[in-house]
């Protein structure tokens, strides 16, 4: 099954948060009761998403974490790359030289166009999209609900 990291989750809804109210400053210890995340998980996410420039943070009283860009300048790709590193469902999907039967391989190509589908479409969904109530604006072939 493939599935994101549960820390990939977790950092997507407090980033959800923090889209849905920008210009509020958060501290750790708000987004962790907030999202009943413990704060040590929070705080190894903050870290996380502050080292890959997605949030800014201020010291002080009045201090604490906001976005560093508008919530639809940042997409859930920025955050997974943020937690787990590049989108690639195989090894071969990041790029050349990163699997041994890579020259014999005959699905190698297929899993390259599956995963740069995925990357795609994590791409196209922003933070913004993601606090919608329900993602209306996004449309992508084959991604629309069937109705019976």
């Amino acid at each position: 099954m493939l599935r994101i990291a549960k820390l990939t989750d977790y950092a997507t809804v407090l980033m959800v948060r923090l889209a849905r109210d920008p210009a509020r400053c958060f501290s750790a210890a708000q987004l962790a009761d907030e999202l009943g995340v413990p704060l040590p998980t929070v705080a190894k996410l903050l870290k996380s998403l502050l080292q890959a420039r997605l949030l800014t943070s201020a010291r002080g009283a009045v201090g604490g974490y906001t976005l560093a860009h508008a919530p639809h300048a940042i997409s859930v790709a920025d955050v997974v790359n943020a937690i787990e590193g590049p989108v690639a469902l195989t090894e071969c999907s990041l790029g050349k030289g990163n699997c041994s039967r890579e020259k014999d391989c005959a699905t190698r190509t297929n899993w390259q166009l599956i995963s740069r589908a995925v990357r795609v479409a994590l791409e196209t969904v922003s933070l913004a999209d993601m606090a919608l109530p329900r993602m209306q604006t996004i449309r992508m072939p084959g991604l629309q609900e069937k109705t019976p």
